[in-house]
């Protein structure tokens, strides 16, 4: 398979705040409305926020990721034979993880880390074509993705499910409060004037990916492609990005070159805005670097302004909306916008859903340390 050929995406799976399935996830994100409510999962007494985007009612970590993977591969018309010879990459938080007692090392109360759960998902799902994960931060899902991208171009794998999770629980919430990275106003604000910071949110997600060559043999429906994906590093400081963006834009810049196409042919970009002042602006200025004058023409979204920040899991999350809206023809709404900042000259799109322009889009996230990521999504 070509470098260029692009990697076909053929069932996908998500649950987030906004509810269960990729209806729900559509609607909620062309909406445009929040859906950070107060947390009953634990005790957020004494927090300065109390908010966040959850579910109601959900399951083990565990069990939400196998429900997730089957389903995506039941999407993507993958039988046992199929399941067979696909990978499963993994991304979500490091850290124990509640499995039933026969995959649970010495018997405890507590799981096993990420890759025991990684092992237990794919026999739960039948899939045998070995194991990754991925817990590097917020980057850990695009990684997979471009680490799936790579091992199917060159013809190592014909077939790979990547996963991802992150359920709201409270040490990451303390963390993320204590540090004061929460919103205290209770809502995201990418790229506006008065943004004050992130809230977190559910997701658990799943996507089919697959060589043109596997899919078309078995007359699979391609619901995007990955046309191309970059990563990159600043190492500017532990937790904020350079200001000038030079990272994500040389990640951007690769995904470009990587797929083919000018910078022209971008029509949205799924910022991974995060409502934070030091992230928003140096996105802005990475977008800047990239299209030039032409950036503050770009519709620009952040639907974590609506289902919120999944962590691990927010790459993966951001790519099946992108791939929903694209296929759908309307791109996305950015919520709690107040007014335009003078360090964010972009086109954000904040009032409705508009129409695509192109058939190509950017979907990009950034992680504490400087690593950048970015993935160019097209309509088949």
């Amino acid at each position: 398979m070509a470098e260029r050929e692009h990697l076909r995406i053929t069932g996908v799976h998500a649950i987030s705040a906004l509810g269960r399935g990729a209806d729900a996830l559509l609607a909620g994100v062309l909406a445009g409305a929040p859906a950070f409510t107060p947390v009953r999962r634990f005790d957020t007494t004494g927090r300065r926020v109390t908010v966040a985007a959850t579910l109601p009612e959900v399951g083990t970590l565990a069990d939400e990721l196998t429900d997730a993977v089957d389903r995506a591969c039941r999407a993507a018309g993958l039988d046992r034979t199929h399941r067979t010879g696909a990978a499963l990459f993994l991304a979500t938080h490091g850290g124990p993880h509640s499995l039933p007692p026969p995959d649970r090392p010495g018997g405890g109360d507590t799981g096993p880390e990420v890759p025991a759960l990684a092992g237990h998902l794919a026999r739960r799902c039948g899939l045998g074509g070995g194991t990754r994960t991925y817990t590097t931060a917020c980057v850990s899902a695009s990684t997979a993705v471009a680490d799936a991208a790579t091992l199917i171009g060159r013809g190592d794998l014909d077939r790979v499910v990547v996963a991802a999770g992150y359920l709201v629980e409270p040490d990451q919430y303390a963390l993320f409060d204590a540090g004061r990275a929460l919103a205290a106003d209770g809502a995201v604000r990418p790229f506006s004037a008065g943004r004050q910071g992130l809230l977190l949110g559910d997701a658990v997600v799943a996507v089919v990916l697959e060589s043109s060559r596997a899919a078309a043999a078995r007359g699979a429906p391609t619901l995007a492609t990955v046309a191309g994906w970059g990563r990159a590093g600043d190492a500017y400081h532990p937790c904020q990005p350079h200001p000038e963006g030079y990272g994500l834009a040389r990640a951007v810049e690769a995904a470009l070159c990587r797929a083919g196409l000018p910078a022209a042919a971008v029509g949205h970009v799924n910022a991974n805005a995060t409502g934070t002042p030091y992230s928003d602006a140096s996105e802005a200025a990475a977008l800047g670097r990239v299209f030039g004058a032409a950036a503050g023409r770009i519709p620009v979204s952040s639907t974590k302004s609506v289902h919120g920040h999944a962590l691990e899991a927010s790459g993966l999350l951001e790519l099946v909306v992108t791939v929903l809206t694209l296929g759908h023809g309307k791109l996305p709404v950015t919520a709690g916008w107040l007014g335009p900042d003078e360090s964010c000259p972009l086109d954000v799109i904040t009032d409705a859903p508009r129409p695509a322009p192109t058939p190509h889009a950017l979907t990009l996230n950034a992680a504490f340390g400087g690593a950048n990521t970015a993935l160019l999504v097209s309509a088949p």
